[in-house]
């Protein structure tokens, strides 16, 4: 069994808003309530089925939010084909905070990096601090792709890695990111257990690459 393409995903965002949450329940289906904080990255995988025939592997590594954590977190920038932005909607200070993160990706990323923005939780819109239309304006405004999720219902998770995935697809298709140079975060098909667990199509692989200690996603 083999995949097409794998792309290398970073997941950045203030610490709190859902990252690692968003990476369980797109891993593996489900959420935590209570998470450990990130301290370093954690990494996890899936297989993805773009176009009905192409298999593409994501490699995603969640990065910790605090600033202690920053430099640790700009090393992943390199060799990244896709960034998932991640505010918190309840949090207004965290979307405050989105132009720095946005700086500092294009700042350390190689510049076909395809961004998705993503207002997180909106299943808690009683407490929503942030409006849709602010979110889409702030996209819109840099080039970015968006899409507002809960990592707890599960809602738009699939499609805030999926349709980043086509994304990066449609630039290969279109010359415009060269698969050759793998600095863009891509590798061409990969033969052997490329599957996921066990060698079957849809599982997930996780793990943790440093310690985590108490505090929510």
């Amino acid at each position: 069994m083999s995949y097409s393409y794998l792309f290398k995903y970073i997941i950045i965002g203030d610490t709190g808003v859902g990252k690692s949450c968003l990476l369980l329940q797109f891993t593996d289906k489900r959420f935590q309530p209570v998470h450990d904080l990130t301290i370093g990255v954690e990494f996890g995988a899936r297989m993805v089925n773009l176009e009905g025939d192409k298999l593409v592997k994501l490699q995603i590594w969640d990065t910790a939010g605090q600033e202690s954590f920053r430099s640790i977190t700009r090393s992943y920038y390199r060799g990244a084909a896709g960034a998932l932005l991640v505010y918190d909607i309840t949090r207004r200070d965290t979307f405050q905070h989105l132009s720095r993160w946005l700086e500092e990706a294009r700042q350390h990323a190689q510049s076909n990096m395809v961004i998705m923005l993503i207002g997180n939780k909106n299943d808690l819109e009683h407490r929503r601090a942030v409006s849709t239309e602010e979110g889409q304006a702030f996209a819109d405004a840099n080039g970015l792709i968006f899409l507002e999720t809960s990592a707890k219902t599960a809602y738009n998770v699939e499609p805030a890695f999926i349709n980043t995935a086509e994304t990066i697809h449609g630039k290969i298709v279109t010359g415009e990111i060269d698969v050759s140079n793998e600095s863009h975060g891509i590798k061409v098909g990969m033969a052997g257990n490329a599957m996921g667990v066990g060698g079957l199509p849809g599982l997930s692989e996780r793990q943790n690459t440093s310690n985590s200690r108490g505090g929510c996603c």
